[in-house]
């Protein structure tokens, strides 16, 4: 998982929370989505602790509140009851919502699904969404000091300084961009410098950093944000992985058919263009685990202006600690039910 865009643990600025008696409830349809699920004991990759912890969850549920500035604003024309009234929550029960493809497009296609949305926007409508919410908000949203620091972040996970790192990570991949339309001058500069004598990997590291696009600030994000790993996409992802000793390997990525993942930027894009949090539940492997009761963890995602319906929540699985480059988000479905008591729940949100 990539560097948050802003900090996920303090509360963003909220409007009123949607009156249910003036449009359908938002939990009505969550309800109304015909989702099929299945039993976590079916689903593959989960230690028995794991799936334990996640079959309460699906049995007892999670309580969610709406944050409590949207029920203070609703009573601001003194007609809906006692001033400092508790908001009402909301318990979620989550059943697995089945697997998604690993073709990169993961988090979209997931998301798709647990929010129940109709088949005409898919996950590359999804993605696409992401991306003109992102630079909607780095063009006109945010402040410049604001602007540097996403800036940062972006170079910090796709183009980093290979002089650090190397006490957290074994491997470190910095990520380029080729236009597809400059694929054959890219392999003729290549071949040039091998027939000069010059290895061939090393030939194309130093042809690829050259010419093309380092993804390295926002408007480079945003680029490598929209492939999908489609004959639509206008450019290639090509990346170049590193140890301490020097270059591993390169995937120049041949075929055109890698996607790029998405990350905690892409999470709260989604957020904000569909003003709603999301929470990611995280399983990782068994090397990442510490005890039952704290193998499976809760991240919150909120979106930077307003919060106008319940959350969502996707499922994430990891090979190892930090997800060793395997995370791989599914979705899963959120059934409403009524508050009985707050001492039966799973979980408090």
């Amino acid at each position: 998982m990539g560097k948050l865009l802003c900090d996920s643990t303090t509360s963003s600025p909220v409007i009123p929370w949607r009156d249910p008696t003036s449009a359908p409830s938002p939990i009505d349809a969550i309800a109304a989505v015909d989702q099929s699920t299945s039993s976590w004991e079916n689903v593959s990759g989960l230690e028995p602790q794991q799936k334990r912890h996640l079959t309460r969850l699906q049995h007892k549920g999670v309580l969610w509140k709406p944050p409590a500035d949207l029920n203070n604003n609703n009573t601001d024309d003194g007609d809906n009851g006692d001033d400092g009234e508790e908001t009402a929550g909301v318990v979620f029960r989550l059943s697995h919502g089945g697997e998604v493809e690993a073709d990169g497009n993961c988090l979209f296609t997931a998301s798709q699904r647990a929010m129940g949305l109709n088949k005409g926007l898919d996950g590359k409508e999804l993605r696409r969404r992401t991306v003109r919410r992102f630079l909607e908000d780095f063009r006109d949203g945010i402040g410049e000091e604001e602007r540097e620091s996403i800036n940062e972040a972006i170079k910090h996970m796709y183009f980093p300084d290979l002089k650090c790192g190397w006490g957290v990570h074994v491997v470190q991949e910095v990520k380029l961009l080729a236009k597809k339309e400059d694929r054959e001058g890219l392999d003729q500069g290549i071949e040039e410098l091998v027939n000069l004598g010059m290895q061939r990997e090393l030939a194309a590291e130093s042809i690829y950093k050259e010419r093309c696009i380092a993804v390295d600030d926002g408007p480079s994000w945003a680029k490598y944000m929209s492939i999908s790993g489609s004959s639509d996409d206008e450019h290639d992802i090509i990346t170049l992985q590193y140890t301490e000793e020097g270059l591993l390997t390169i995937d120049e990525n041949r075929d055109g058919h890698a996607a790029a993942f998405g990350d905690d930027i892409a999470i709260e894009c989604l957020a904000t263009e569909f003003k709603r949090e999301i929470y990611v539940v995280q399983a990782h492997g068994s090397d990442a685990m510490v005890d039952e009761e704290n193998c499976v963890f809760f991240l919150p995602h909120r979106p930077r202006s307003q919060i106008c319906d319940p959350p969502f929540f996707l499922f994430m699985k990891g090979t190892g600690w930090c997800g060793a480059g395997g995370d791989h988000y599914e979705p899963l479905i959120a059934h409403p039910s009524s508050l009985l008591s707050q001492e039966k729940v799973a979980l408090v949100l």
